[in-house]
């Protein structure tokens, strides 16, 4: 059975392999390993192995497990669905949020987060496959959205983060990510972080220029649902 030294030595490789035939350098692409629903022991292997950030959709969970690790020098990324009785603990206890999609949240997040921590980084979520059961602000919308959050004191809005609807054809996924950069470089070309691309189409994300990839089961394998987990 892979390891998750193993596991974490091929994306890196793949990673690597896809920069360099975009032209990127390998360090321009960032390796958000996504721990949802797996132990604080997978996190601390995955860590010894020079991983230091880590995405969580469930807070509760998130907020466990960081307890747990406070230990370690990880930088958290809360990248799933925002309710609004849940921005107070992700302001407090995060370093970015991935899954901004309207002002409301923004607001909350940026009057709650404590006053001694640097701004909270901030990813607004576009649906580029206009997918009704997505989150994500419309692409039209998303003008307005960067403009009001740029005001807000404790934020920092760094770029734009999509979940496309899953393909196995590469031409769809280049399509789908080249959406995402193309709306950032119209919004601002100065914004610097582009979230895109999973374990099945991490390749076409890099080619298309992402610079965070999350992945979740390429590096820990598959997902137990089965479990309870907090959202």
């Amino acid at each position: 059975m892979s390891t998750i030294a193993d596991n974490i030595a091929k994306v890196r490789a793949r990673i690597r392999e896809a920069a360099q035939a975009s032209g990127r350098e390998f360090s321009s692409v960032g390796l958000l390993a996504v721990s949802k629903t797996k132990p604080a022991d997978a996190v601390r292997e995955a860590f010894a192995c020079g991983v230091a950030d880590f995405g969580e959709n469930y807070l509760q969970e998130a907020l466990a497990k960081q307890l747990e690790l406070a230990d370690l020098a990880l930088t958290w990324h809360f990248i799933g669905p925002i309710q609004s009785n849940k921005t107070k603990s992700i302001a407090e206890h995060f370093h970015w949020v991935h899954s901004v999609d309207r002002l409301k949240i923004a607001e909350r997040l940026s009057a709650q987060r404590p006053a001694g921590l640097p701004p909270l980084n901030i990813c607004l979520q576009v649906n580029v496959s206009g997918e009704a059961s997505k989150s994500g602000c419309a692409p039209e919308e998303l003008p307005s959205l960067a403009a009001a959050v740029t005001e807000l004191p404790n934020l920092r809005l760094r770029g734009l983060m999509a979940i496309p609807e899953p393909t196995e054809d590469p031409a769809e996924q280049h399509a789908a990510f080249a959406r995402l950069r193309q709306l950032q470089e119209a919004l601002n070309p100065a914004l610097d972080t582009l979230s895109m691309g999973m374990s099945h189409d991490l390749e076409a994300a890099i080619a298309e220029g992402s610079t965070w990839v999350r992945i979740g089961t390429a590096l820990f394998g598959a997902r137990d649902y089965g479990q309870p987990t907090h959202s």
